[in-house]
């Protein structure tokens, strides 16, 4: 069975513009770029054509990624979710049990992750370990040096 991959109506348009941009303006780019150095000659000794040709191969990686997400995209409407529980879409503020030190997350979809701005996928291993919980319930998520344990202290919802 193929896992869905569940975003928010912004996060999956989001998707879709990058790929419109990376098919559109990004691989005629590096195509251009491929024919100029075609044109310099012997194409075994061609530094440059042997570049834009691994370009070209991971420009279409992604934009191969990004169309899989969509396929498989689950568009999910927060507003219809719990509000007394950890779900998609909400912003959680949990405690390190063993340091006492106070985070906040928001789990969101594909497309909309912001690891420097504290929005984790909610397809995570961090995120699959938070869901479900309420508030005053301890969630134990692994990670590669063992268990961590995180208290939830608030739920809240962006409007």
């Amino acid at each position: 069975m193929v896992e869905s991959v569940p975003m928010t109506r912004e996060g999956y348009n989001k998707i879709k513009a990058e790929i419109h941009r990376l098919e559109n303006v990004e691989m005629p780019l590096v195509t251009e770029k491929i024919a100029e150095a075609r044109e310099e000659g012997d194409l075994k000794e061609n530094a440059e054509y042997h570049a834009q040709r691994e370009n070209q191969g991971m420009l279409m990686a992604k934009i191969n990624e990004l169309k899989d997400k969509v396929a498989r995209a689950s568009i999910i409407d927060p507003s219809k979710l719990p509000k007394d529980e950890v779900v998609f879409g909400c912003t959680v503020t949990v405690e390190d049990v063993a340091y006492g030190d106070e985070e906040q997350f928001t789990l969101v979809g594909a497309g909309d992750e912001d690891y420097d701005a504290g929005k984790i996928l909610v397809t995570s291993p961090f995120g699959q370990g938070l869901l479900g919980k309420k508030v005053g319930e301890v969630a134990e998520v692994d990670v590669p040096a063992g268990k961590i344990k995180f208290k939830i202290l608030k739920i809240s919802f962006e409007i």
